[in-house]
């Protein structure tokens, strides 16, 4: 594991479209931290004071540049309209959202992410101990 702890962070805009209604521009703060190797965060500013977080594989985003990727509550995938943005996808038991992005603002932060753990090389960065000692119970008895 490595000690030298990095948290990489990224705002962005995504457009938030919906049927028959012009998009609509959420800012979204883009995270990665070492601590989470294989995941990137999206804070989505749902108000005035609210965010909503969502987390994605680094693989997943990265994949989803290239073609459609993800088939569970997130999918990413090429804009068919405009070959410079990306299609993210988001499902929850409260409600579907479908947002437009930037594909070379999510493919520099990629590249950032990639300057501090290269891809192959999480494994290095995962505190085992750690981990296991947030799963198992204190108390032994």
């Amino acid at each position: 594991m490595r000690n030298d702890h990095v948290t990489l962070r990224s705002t962005a805009v995504f457009d938030l479209l919906a049927p028959q209604t012009p998009a609509v521009p959420v800012k979204v703060e883009l995270r990665y931290d070492t601590r989470d190797p294989y995941a990137v965060v999206a804070a989505f500013r749902t108000g005035r004071a609210g965010w909503v977080e969502w987390v994605f594989a680094r693989d997943l985003v990265a994949d989803g540049l290239l073609a459609e990727s993800g088939n569970g509550d997130v999918r990413i995938q090429p804009s068919l309209e405009d070959p410079e943005c990306v299609l993210v996808e988001l499902n929850s038991p409260s409600g579907h959202a479908v947002f437009e992005a930037s594909a070379q603002e999510l493919a520099d932060f990629l590249d950032r992410t990639y300057d501090v753990v290269l891809p192959g090389n999480e494994h290095l960065w995962v505190d085992v101990d750690e981990a296991l000692t947030r799963l198992m119970p204190n108390d032994r008895a």
